[in-house]
């Protein structure tokens, strides 16, 4: 596992979009080799997107030949809603870039046959030879997607029914109203992102410090199931310093000393 430790937010955006543009421009994507990409949404995401937009329209990056696959989605909530992640990713994201909306794909919380759904969903990653690179952020509790506390470390895509924790935290985009959040989502499970070539987390601000605590210092468990990443052969976690408040000192020495090392995985190839 790798954690790269930047000065704050803007430097996480920036430079995991950098990490993107690189992996894909050294895959040379085309025709009959489609590079695969896991996505997450989300506020701590945002700003790499804005950077890899700015790449796109400088004409440094093309997304014509990749895959995207989206972490999650709500359960119920209309595609065109402005909380649905149909709506957050196409706003965000795939409307300012060259990518072909049928080589992104959202689970359809809207299905008529939610398990069936999610059993695509699997079929249609391995079907495009499996993510080469998964990005996700964490939630406060230690979840990625929607792997709440307790979910199980083998889990594949699946219907997943919300944590009165998550609930709550969701409220503030739906008026403060609880009986507006969806209770269900649709999420790809931890084994799912497990399976990628490669994982990069980004983590960042205060309230994520305890999380990143637990998925760098302590062991794997499954009521931190970002921490199952430990386990993965290719593991980048990408936090800004207020994220490290948590860490021992000589963590967070250590790993700033690897930063000459962190700096090269974004080098571009001259």
């Amino acid at each position: 596992m790798r954690l790269v430790i930047l000065d704050s937010s803007s430097e996480v955006a920036n430079w995991s979009a950098k990490y993107v543009l690189k992996k894909i421009t050294q895959f040379k994507p085309g025709p009959d080799n489609y590079f695969v990409l896991g996505l997450p949404t989300g506020g701590t995401p945002l700003g790499m997107y804005k950077k890899l937009i700015e790449f796109h329209k400088a004409g440094r990056i093309s997304f014509k030949y990749v895959k995207t696959f989206n972490m999650d989605e709500y359960v119920g909530l209309p595609r065109d809603h402005p909380e649905s992640y149909h709506y957050y990713m196409w706003n965000n994201f795939f409307k300012h870039i060259d990518i072909d909306p049928k080589n992104a794909h959202v689970l359809d919380g809207n299905a008529p046959d939610l398990n069936a759904e999610c059993e695509s969903f699997e079929r249609l990653i391995k079907e495009a030879g499996g993510v080469h690179l998964f990005i996700g952020g964490i939630g406060p509790d230690g979840h990625i997607a929607f792997n709440e506390p307790g979910s199980s470390l083998a889990s594949r895509t699946r219907v997943k029914t919300l944590a009165q924790d998550t609930l709550e935290a969701n409220a503030r985009f739906f008026d403060n109203d609880m009986s507006k959040v969806p209770k269900q989502a649709l999420t790809v499970g931890v084994a799912t992102v497990m399976d990628a070539q490669e994982v990069m987390i980004l983590i960042t601000g205060t309230h994520k410090a305890f999380a990143l605590y637990k998925a760098i210092e302590e062991g794997v468990n499954h009521m931190w199931t970002v921490s199952a990443f430990q386990q993965h052969p290719h593991t980048l976690m990408i936090c800004d310093e207020d994220a490290t408040l948590e860490l021992r000192v000589k963590t967070v020495k250590y790993f700033k000393n690897l930063s000459l090392v962190h700096s090269r995985l974004i080098e571009e190839d001259s």
